[in-house]
């Protein structure tokens, strides 16, 4: 019990853990349920009432063709922040294995994965997601194929430096000589101590990849009209921009609480991991 008030403690003493928290929880609650809480019909299209501004019947007023913008901003948090946990999830789920097994196995099979990650980190992320996605098409299924092929090197190269830090210690021999197999010895000893410095990556890269994601549909290359998401909605805005500047204003706020909402998140919950190690665990 008293450890359990000691970690709470130790929580709410994290203001931007705290912060963080609460908006990452309102984030979720939008994009697992928000969908079927709008008020109207994102994809509804109503001439008569275009362009009309905030009222008690469209909270955010509408758009180039009557739609809703209160509720394609919601219906968009189920696309932009959602599409953005399902890429990172890929990402991690390719590059922490690749990572624990070069680091651990060293050799042959670290210098070729290494060879792969150098030559894909020498381009800008987004340069290369521009390429990846623009040869695949222009839709969000490729997309998130170009983030997850741009993003899983960087959880490879982490995890790969943490494994070859933590591997020559004492315990991690110790798991050798008693001839447990290198599965045990990974899952056990090494997959505990790489996942906090993880989850604070994580944290953070959801955020860059909800801007990349928004930034490719900005361009044209992510999402196709009428799909709500966020970037494709600040594109469609940009029309209207000096007649209706809010066409703009809402998504691209939306797109801004949410980075910070990330950034918040992922500084508390390295700041909380760095308390409990006793250290500056991430510089």
């Amino acid at each position: 019990m008293e450890a359990i008030l000691t970690k709470t403690s130790t929580i709410f003493r994290n203001p931007n853990l705290v912060i963080g928290g609460f908006l990452a929880v309102g984030l979720a609650f939008l994009t697992f349920l928000g969908g079927s809480l709008v008020p109207h019909d994102p994809f509804h299209v109503d001439m008569g009432n275009r362009l009309q501004g905030a009222s008690f019947t469209h909270w955010l007023g509408t758009d180039q063709l009557g739609r809703d913008v209160f509720s394609r901003i919601i219906y968009g948090a189920k696309l932009t922040v959602g599409l953005g946990l399902f890429a990172i999830l890929l990402a991690i789920f390719i590059g922490v294995p690749v990572g624990l097994l070069s680091g651990f196995y060293g050799g042959k099979i670290d210098a070729f994965m290494m060879r792969i990650v150098d030559g894909i980190l020498s381009f800008p992320d987004f340069i290369l997601a521009i390429a990846i996605a623009g040869i695949l098409g222009p839709n969000l299924t490729n997309v998130i194929i170009a983030i997850v092929l741009v993003r899983w090197i960087v959880y490879a190269r982490v995890v790969r430096g943490l494994v070859l830090a933590e591997k020559e210690k004492e315990y991690v021999l110790a798991s050798k000589l008693s001839h447990s197999s290198a599965f045990k010895t990974i899952r056990v000893h090494l997959v505990p101590h790489v996942m906090p410095d993880i989850i604070v990556m994580a944290a953070i890269d959801i955020g860059k990849v909800i801007l990349l994601i928004s930034a490719l549909s900005y361009i044209g290359i992510g999402a196709q009209p009428p799909i709500p998401e966020w970037g494709a909605m600040l594109n469609e805005g940009r029309g209207y921009f000096q007649v209706v500047p809010s066409l703009m204003i809402y998504p691209g706020l939306a797109i801004m609480i949410t980075v910070l909402c990330c950034n918040l998140l992922g500084d508390g919950l390295k700041s909380y991991f760095d308390t409990r190690k006793g250290g500056s665990r991430f510089e």
